[in-house]
């Protein structure tokens, strides 16, 4: 069974700056506001233009672009807790670990929780998973900034 669409691919577009190829999240299943929770999700296809240069004989998606998904999900967990005027733009990365290549044909199923959110910035914890098993974690950090300071 399908998981529900909560915002697709357009809607995705109104919230989040990034455009192709740097648009890495397809669509948001689950969104708990209450709790500072979304589940949003990203198909891994041959497709993709990373696939022609890295590591084409066995390709991988590169583990930073993975962690990119985590950060715009976290973006879009921010925009949709009221911090609409400004933008999410990325301060720190702490105890990232890969546990898993994110190969073509996977759905990457990114679980994002808002630890600490604040009208200056903030800290989320991610988690990447593929098939119910881990693939990234990361503590992210974030400020949050008009696109003139930027």
């Amino acid at each position: 069974m399908a998981d529900k669409v909560i915002l697709n691919t357009k809607q995705i577009r109104e919230i989040l700056p990034h455009r192709y190829p740097f648009l890495l999240v397809d669509r948001v299943v689950e969104l708990d506001l209450e709790n500072n929770n979304i589940v949003a999700t990203k198909c891994v296809t041959i497709n993709e233009e990373f696939f022609q240069g890295h590591f084409p004989q066995a390709p991988i998606m590169p583990g930073v672009l993975i962690l990119e998904a985590l950060a715009q999900t976290g973006g879009i967990l921010i925009h949709q807790k009221g911090f609409k005027e400004k933008t999410a733009v990325l301060l720190s990365m702490n105890n990232v670990k890969f546990r898993r290549p994110a190969l073509p044909g996977d759905v990457i199923t990114m679980h994002v929780h808002g630890a600490h959110l604040s009208s200056k910035g903030g800290k989320v914890e991610a988690k990447a998973m593929i098939d119910g098993e881990l693939a990234t974690e990361a503590v992210i950090g974030f400020a949050l900034t008009s696109f003139e300071q930027i």
